[in-house]
Formats: C-alpha cells, structure tokens, sequence
C-alpha cells in the first residue's frame, strides 16, 4: 500500500514544479512507498507549499534512501484577487504584508533536526504569488465573508539553498552582542518576536546557538563554540 499524502494539487504547487522542473527530470515518482514530487538523477526533490509537519515521516524515510532536497517558497509579496462565483476577477489589490526569508522558519520548526542530517537540504524559494479569494467558506468570517481558495505563482525572484547548520548559522545578522536574547536578535534582523523565537528555537536545534543563561526574564543565546565564525 502506498502512503502517498495528497495528489489534489492546488495552483501554486503545481506551478512551482513545473517551474522547477529541468530536462531529464521524472515527476511522480514511486520512492519507497511514498510519492516523490520531482527525481532528478539520484536526488528526491519535494515541494512544499504549506506546513512541513505532515511531511515529517516522509522526509526521514527518503533520506534512508538518498539525498533529499525540501523545495519550499517564501512569498516576498502577495496581490490580492477577488473572484466571482464564475471565477471571473472582481478586484485585486497589492497585500501590504512583505515577506522575507527569515519566515520559512515558522514552517522549520516542525522539523529542524533534518537540516543537520547528512543528503538532507532545504530550498527557499523567493517568490511574488496571487492569493486567490472567494465568498463563503468556514473562515470567510475573518476576512468579512471573504476566503482564501488558492495561491497562484507569479514569479521567482531568487533561491536560498540550506544544507546545513553552517548555512543556518550564515543567517544571523551581523552585529548581533556575544550574548543577546529574542528581542535583540529580533530588532538586528528586522524580524517580530515570534519570528526571532522560532529562528532561535531551529538554531538550538542545531546546536548552532546555545542557552548561556538569563538577563532578568529574558533567556539568553550565544554562538555555540563550534558554530562561532
């Protein structure tokens, strides 16, 4: 029996492979029970639109396999499109929300470990996407009857490949103090609390920032030894 997820592709996910997509490459794949998004040669490329968490057990399974490399898209912007019951555009309007890519670390946090296991990679897709909404739906009452239905891309802009906790460790800003807590690292890199939190929270993980003690309430963090530059 194959456990292979979900195929009902939304949009964006079947944009971006056929994005990614090179010569030779083979789409779909059977890999050890699972489903494998795009093969090239002997690397297992998945892509991924929404959280990691429910692709835990599959990532840990195909890294048994061979390398592994997790496509994910940050998006830079988005443009907002009303449609109709027809489908047909009724407004679209600029998100005021910027992204950067520092936020694919909300998703990491499910998974951090696997970035310092040897085959395994992540890939940051910077992108400008279309967010697709409709009336009606369970959480139209948040957006005033209004819900999202689907992402469209638009364009890539640039990637980040992560392949490890060196990689990690080259996103901290510089200027950061010896020692210095979420807050500090937060106003360094031009990030929110909760964004610094879950950075930190991956870099732990990866032993590349380590718990050296507390200012008050504040935890603080330093370099670990091995990760200091």
């Amino acid at each position: 029996m194959r456990v292979i997820g979900t195929l009902n592709e939304g949009a964006l996910h079947a944009q971006l492979k056929e994005w990614y997509r090179r010569p030779g490459d083979r789409l779909e794949q059977s890999v050890g029970g699972f489903v494998v998004d795009l093969v090239r040669g002997d690397l297992l490329v998945e892509i991924q639109t929404g959280g990691f968490s429910p692709l835990r057990r599959k990532l840990e399974r195909l890294l048994e396999l061979g390398p592994v490399r997790l496509v994910a898209p940050v998006a830079l912007s988005r443009r907002i499109v009303r449609l109709s019951p027809e489908g047909e555009v009724l407004s679209a309007r600029r998100s005021p929300r910027h992204g950067r890519l520092e936020d694919v670390f909300a998703r990491l946090v499910s998974i951090p470990a696997l970035l310092g296991r040897p085959g395994f990679e992540l890939e940051v897709l910077l992108t400008h996407e279309e967010e697709l909404r409709a009336q009606g739906g369970a959480r139209a009452f948040r957006r005033h009857g209004w819900a999202v239905v689907g992402r469209r891309l638009a364009s890539v802009e640039g990637s980040v490949r992560i392949a490890g906790p060196a990689d990690v460790a080259r996103l901290l800003p510089a200027g950061l103090p010896e020692t210095f807590d979420t807050a500090e690292l937060a106003a360094a890199s031009g990030i929110d609390r909760r964004a610094a939190q879950q950075m930190t929270y991956c870099l732990r993980a990866l032993g590349v920032l380590e718990t050296v003690g507390k200012r008050g309430t504040a935890v603080l963090h330093a370099r670990a030894a091995a990760a200091a530059p």
